[in-house]
């Protein structure tokens, strides 16, 4: 980049939760700037989690961070050429990169799911993914099946 990097814009918590989490999370769920229907969305969803919650002593906060720590990858594989041949390289994520990475196969993989609303699709995949299961998860492990097939090649990392 020719330009300095941009800086990073604080987040205000979200008025339920007081967290900064939270509010990244309706960010990335956000369509058309419609915040007040993602908030919307998010929150029905957690007072679903709290109705279907099997576990007693966990929030459904707590619920929806372990469901996102378990959807988290720590390795990826990226492309490289060379000489003329295209690898698939694994690298470590940047702890920021692995949150967003999270969130937005967890929120992809809500939306394909087929339950009536938003928030039933949202609550289910978060329901899933807290027992390690569910697309979101799978996604996780094929991410990390592809990293360990093409270890072999990690010595090409840049």
């Amino acid at each position: 980049m020719r330009k300095r990097q941009a800086k990073k814009r604080p987040l205000l918590p979200d008025p339920r939760f007081n967290d900064q989490l939270v509010t990244r999370f309706v960010n990335n769920m956000m369509w058309d700037g419609k915040k007040s229907v993602a908030f919307k969305v998010f929150y029905d969803a957690i007072d679903i989690v709290e109705e279907k919650k099997q576990d007693e002593e966990k929030t459904a906060l707590e619920l929806w961070k372990d469901a996102l720590s378990n959807v988290m990858p720590h390795v990826e594989v990226r492309s490289r050429r060379v000489g003329g041949a295209t690898f698939q390289i694994p690298m470590q994520i940047r702890p920021d990169r692995k949150i967003a990475t999270a969130m937005k196969w967890l929120i992809t993989y809500s939306r394909k799911r087929n339950e009536k609303s938003m928030a039933a699709k949202l609550a289910g995949e978060i329901l899933a993914a807290a027992k390690e299961e569910g697309a979101a998860v799978k996604k996780r492990m094929d991410t990390h099946k592809m990293a360990e097939a093409n270890k072999a090649f990690s010595h090409f990392r840049f």
